[in-house]
Order: structure tokens, then sequence, then C-alpha cells
């Protein structure tokens, strides 16, 4: 705790890193003002009894950061950008271009980064008007012409697309990764809501669940602290080199491997996959169609948050995708191969590709207990309830996961910022 104080008063004497935090609160506040404009048209009163009596809905709204229950013009929030991002990371194991990109440093992420804009307009569009067709079935807004529903498209994916330029903007000239601050944003303005709902059926009965609960999800934050600051220390020595009349080397260094090496990155995309089939029920429930209906009824049946096969299926997601983005980020090939060329070694292993295989050995291993941990976070709310019986906490642990995680990434971003400038002070 002195240490985060200590970061905060440093942040705020250095003008620069300031200058970057009130640039990401003002983009904060610009956020949350287009999130409470509506689009023309929908019946609110009516919209927020649905999101009331359906979970799913309930859930999808507090990562969206109450956009979806107003159903502001940034109502899909930034799921189709997450989903572009997937779609794209999935497309580089097949294209050896788009891999040969990632490779490029900055200016192939740059390119990547393109294509993923480019992916996410005609995903919004298509989840725009997805979202319209659920809403007119449910008579919340009414049959709208051609002219009318192009526009309502047009306005919704706007509106994600002001939202990506927003978090591209906090991470140019902000402080942490843009993205990842507006989902959290979105959930912590949700917070004041959901205590509100719990706060009104609190009595006698719930009182000590409640407190349970609460108990729980300090252990929560406790535990997602320690699994996001665990590492394996790799001992790395590197041989004496005589250059000149210099001698150069002949020392040891840990080689840091995190146990959570994908940080918040998998439960964000794994949410983003497992409402699917929730959200084409809702569409298909509703439809004339008896055979449709019957469908859309089956998988809501069998897709039910609190259900067996959506949490397993949940785990099943979370622990795939952080293998998948663990070996995106951390390439041990490529490692063993900077550890060569400066002449180290691992103690016992031999330089080149046995120091990959080593490196890939520990790697997995350790990203298998980090796999689960974040498979259990995501399923900690259906674990939640089943003990306390607390039904109106909608926040669970995957929104714990994200603030948490956030939160510790961006005071290591605003502490690199000042080390930063401590060191461009020595070399003036």
């Amino acid at each position: 705790m002195d240490r985060i104080l200590a970061i905060f008063r440093n942040s705020i004497k250095s003008p620069d890193v300031r200058r970057k935090l009130i640039f990401t609160a003002i983009i904060f506040v610009v956020a949350r003002i287009f999130a409470h404009i509506p689009v023309p048209g929908v019946n609110l009163a009516q919209l927020q009894a649905l999101f009331a009596q359906n979970q799913f809905l309930s859930l999808l709204d507090v990562f969206s950061g109450g956009t979806l229950a107003n159903f502001s013009i940034m109502a899909l929030g930034l799921n189709p950008y997450i989903n572009a991002s997937i779609i794209l990371q999935l497309l580089t194991m097949v294209f050896p271009k788009l891999e040969e990109l990632q490779k490029e440093g900055e200016a192939g992420q740059q390119k990547i980064n393109q294509y993923t804009r480019i992916i996410t307009v005609p995903l919004a569009a298509l989840q725009a008007i997805g979202m319209y067709a659920l809403l007119r079935n449910q008579g919340i807004i009414s049959n709208l012409n051609i002219l009318s529903l192009i526009s309502l498209v047009i306005t919704m994916t706007a509106g994600t697309m002001l939202l990506v330029w927003l978090g591209e903007l906090i991470s140019d000239r902000g402080v942490g990764n843009g993205i990842s601050l507006l989902i959290f944003a979105g959930i912590v303005a949700r917070l004041p809501v959901a205590f509100g709902q719990t706060a009104t059926t609190v009595n006698a009965q719930n009182f000590f669940n409640i407190l349970v609960f609460a108990v729980m999800g300090l252990m929560v934050v406790t535990s997602i602290v320690i699994i996001n600051e665990a590492t394996r220390q790799i001992t790395v020595y590197y041989a004496k080199q005589v250059r000149g009349n210099k001698m150069y080397g002949g020392q040891s260094t840990h080689l840091p491997l995190r146990l959570n090496q994908a940080g918040v990155i998998p439960i964000i995309f794994a949410v983003s996959l497992v409402l699917l089939p929730s959200l084409v029920a809702n569409y298909l429930t509703v439809a004339k169609n008896p055979i449709l209906h019957n469908v859309g009824a089956s998988i809501t049946l069998w897709f039910n948050p609190n259900g067996f096969l959506y949490n397993a299926v949940y785990f099943f997601l979370v622990v795939a995708f952080t293998y998948f983005y663990t070996a995106v980020v951390f390439n041990p090939k490529k490692i063993a191969e900077e550890i060569q060329k400066y002449g180290g070694f691992v103690p016992g292993i031999r330089p080149g590709t046995p120091t990959a295989n080593y490196l890939n050995y520990i790697l997995t291993r350790i990203t298998l207990a980090g796999a689960i941990f974040l498979g259990i976070i995501a399923i900690f709310p259906t674990i939640a309830r089943f003990f306390t019986n607390v039904q109106n906490l909608i926040l669970g642990g995957t929104g714990i996961l994200i603030v948490v995680s956030v939160v510790l990434e961006t005071i290591k971003a605003i502490e690199a910022q000042l080390v930063m400038r401590n060191y461009e002070g020595f070399t003036r």
C-alpha cells in the first residue's frame, strides 16, 4: 500500500506523468458521456425491465458499462473489436504472411491493428442488426424503414469505432492499455448499480450470506494479486568475453517467467465467445418459425449461465485462450536465440534449441497452474451462488479479475514512466 501511495505521489509531482493521467481521466469522462446518449426510438423502461429479468443480458450489460441497458450509441461496446482481435489472432496461425507481420515489430503490429479495425466494422454492423431484431421482436423498438435501419446500424457501428479510437488514444498518449482501461471503467461504473440492487434485497436471512460473499471476494482479490505477481526465475549465466583491454560478462541473472503470462486477455476473449450461444438463443426464441423457436429454447435450457455446460465451456475457453495467448506473447525460440547471441546459457542446458525446449517445458507447466486459476475465477459467480445463494451480485470473478489486473498493470505502467523519466534526467 505504501508503494502504491508513493507511486501516486511521484506521478503527481512529475509533469509528464501527471499530464498523461489527466488525459486518461478526460477520455474516461468523454466515454461515459457518450455512454449515456441513447439511440432514438427505444422504450428504455421496457428495455431495462427486460434486462432485469434476463441474467444473460444483465451480465452482458455489466461488461458494456451500462451502455446496453441504456441502449446508447455505444451499446455494442468493445465486443466487436475483441471478436475481431480473436479472429485475426487465429488467422495468424493459418496465413504465414500475418505471422511474419507479427515478427516485424512495431511496424507489423500497426498493420495488424489496422486489419483489426477493418474487421471490426462489419462485425459491429452485424451485431447492430441482430440487436435491432431482438429488440423489435420484444416490442421494445418499433419497425424501422430501410433508411432508419441503416442509420441505426451506422450509428451503433460508429459508437463502437469511437470507443476503439478513445482506447487507442489512451494507449498512445495516456497511461496503460486503453482498451483494457475502458472495459475496466465500464465495469466500475456499474458497481454502484449492482450493489444498490443487492442492498434493496438485504434482510436478516441473507445478510450473513452476503457477508460470506464479501469475504470470498476479498480472498479472490488477494489470490489474483498473488498469481499475477508470481514468477518462476530461470537462472542465466553469461560467459566472460575479452574485447580489447576490457572483460565483459561473467555474471548471472534471472529470466522471470510469469505464472500468468497472458494477463486478463484470456478472460476477455472467453467472455466474448461464451456469450454468443445465449445471444443467438435470444434471437431464435422470438422467431415465428417453430423449429427455430425450439432450437433457441433448447440452447437457452442447455446453456443456462448457472448450468454445467455453460460453466464447463467457459472454463475450457479460458484455459485454451491462456495457452494460446501465452504462445503469442512469449516465444521460447526467440528468447533462447537472444540468450545465445549475448553468450548466455542456462546451467545444465545446451544453448540454442535445447534451451528453447527447456523454456517451453517450464512455461507449459507453470501456465497450466495459471490457466486453471483463471478458469476457476471465471466460474466463480456460479460457485459463490451455490454456497451463498446470493443471486443479485452480477459482478463475479471475471469482473474482479479484470478490475484487479488492469489496476496492477496500470500501476506498473505508471511506475515504468517514472523510472524512464529518472533515467532521462541522468542522461541530460
